[in-house]
């Protein structure tokens, strides 16, 4: 059982950065897709960014696409999300997910692809 712990949030302002870190325990990240998707208030859960099991290839959402990052350390078992230029937009709960083992996704931004989530971190973003 794959259990993930994201870090890095907290409060920031508008323009600030944030480096999101999620952690695994219980299983290796590596062989596994993994994505960063967002739920704000009154809104339904957004993804944001995902990396393929081989880091090759990334997909990030036309709204954060060009400051937002996301890398992963298969040695270190992480997954990061580097925010730059970040909005009050950006506000929101951030979750780390993780796919099945060897899983190939259709879609990375759908949420039904992935097996495993973290308990969420906050980021706040002032105006």
């Amino acid at each position: 059982q794959v259990q993930l712990v994201e870090s890095g949030g907290g409060l920031v302002q508008a323009g600030g950065s944030l480096r999101l870190s999620c952690a695994a325990s219980g299983g290796a990240l590596s062989g596994r897709v993994m994505g960063w998707f967002r739920l704000a208030p009154g809104k339904e859960r957004e993804f944001v960014a995902a990396i393929d099991r081989s880091a090759r290839n990334t997909y990030t959402a036309d709204s954060v696409k060009g400051r937002f990052t996301i890398s992963r350390d298969n040695t270190r078992n992480t997954v990061d999300l580097q925010m730059n230029s970040l909005k009050p937009e950006d506000t929101a709960t951030y979750y780390c997910a993780a796919g099945s083992r060897d899983s190939a996704p259709k879609d990375y931004g759908l949420g039904s692809e992935y097996a495993y989530w973290g308990q969420g971190t906050q980021v706040t973003v002032s105006s």
